[in-house]
């Protein structure tokens, strides 16, 4: 057991691995929350009689009513590691391991849990903005009783930055086959976009607005504005992109051009990684050295 733990704690805490990490938040939250609930319904109070439940749900969830949401000021940040239930988790985490780790190939792990963060409080605000003003939802003043739990905002961002960066990028699904990045989180973004009008509205309005966030972040990064990266750097001068890759080339003294790395940032999402020439994968190659 000593053992198992110790491999925990090294993945998560000091291999330098933000998937990890937050993977392991999200997971050990929800085991707490639950397993705690669940030893406390079969000791004291009987099944559907939880107040660990009811407590988390008061005060962790984020609600969608302003004058509530103004007395749990920090709800905003914690519903993006908080699950309704095991498959919700399960599916989260599947999407931000599968996502993150392309998008940590091609641009590194130090923008990860910046974007996880971002594009969390993205669809909270556009969660609350929909249901406080749009008509269909102030009708029936849906805002009064509602919240939204998970980290599915968050997952959207780093998914539609994945896709946004390396759109032609394929990967293998079960029954499909090879896909295009693009054309998977096209459906992923019109499915969410039905459901608006569905039994999960603030979900679904919630991962709109994480997949805004990433699509937005890896435009600007493109024109060499690092959102994350400033905030990082405040006080540190740096060079305003960093890039990763696995090339071997030849390093070399000279520190490429920003206009042409964005150049071949630019090649990289219209036509994937694979089409760069030799030289261009050493030029990168040589930009991700410098930097580091």
């Amino acid at each position: 057991m000593s053992t198992l733990w110790q491999n925990i704690h090294y993945k998560m805490l000091r291999s330098g691995n933000k998937l990890n990490l937050l993977i392991g938040i999200n997971v050990a939250v929800f085991l707490v929350i639950n397993v705690s609930a669940i030893l406390e319904q079969l000791l004291f109070t009987g099944f559907g009689n939880s107040a660990i439940l009811f407590n988390t749900n008061e005060y962790l969830l984020l609600p969608a009513n302003p004058a509530k949401l103004l007395t749990h000021f920090w709800t905003p940040l914690t519903y993006m590691f908080m699950h309704a239930g095991i498959l919700h988790i399960l599916f989260n985490m599947l999407w931000l391991y599968w996502m993150g780790q392309i998008f940590e190939e091609y641009l590194g792990n130090k923008r990860t849990i910046g974007l996880y963060i971002m594009g969390g409080l993205a669809g909270a605000l556009f969660y609350l903005l929909c249901l406080n003003f749009l008509p269909a939802f102030t009708h029936t003043n849906a805002a009064l009783n509602s919240t939204i739990v998970g980290a599915s905002a968050s997952v959207m961002a780093i998914v539609v930055a994945t896709a946004t960066l390396l759109p032609n990028y394929t990967i293998s699904l079960i029954l499909f086959g090879p896909v295009k990045l693009k054309w998977l989180v096209l459906v992923i973004l019109v499915i969410d976009f039905l459901g608006v009008v569905g039994p999960n509205a603030g979900g679904e309005i919630a991962h709109l607005g994480g997949a805004l966030l990433g699509f937005v972040y890896i435009k600007q990064l493109q024109r060499g504005h690092d959102w994350i990266g400033g905030i990082n750097n405040i006080f540190k001068s740096r060079p305003k992109l960093k890039v990763v890759t696995k090339n071997t080339g030849k390093n070399s003294p000279e520190y490429p051009r920003q206009e042409e790395i964005d150049r071949i940032l630019d090649k990289i999402s219209q036509s994937g990684y694979e089409s760069l020439s030799k030289q261009e994968k050493e030029i990168l190659f040589r930009a991700s050295n410098n930097e580091s």
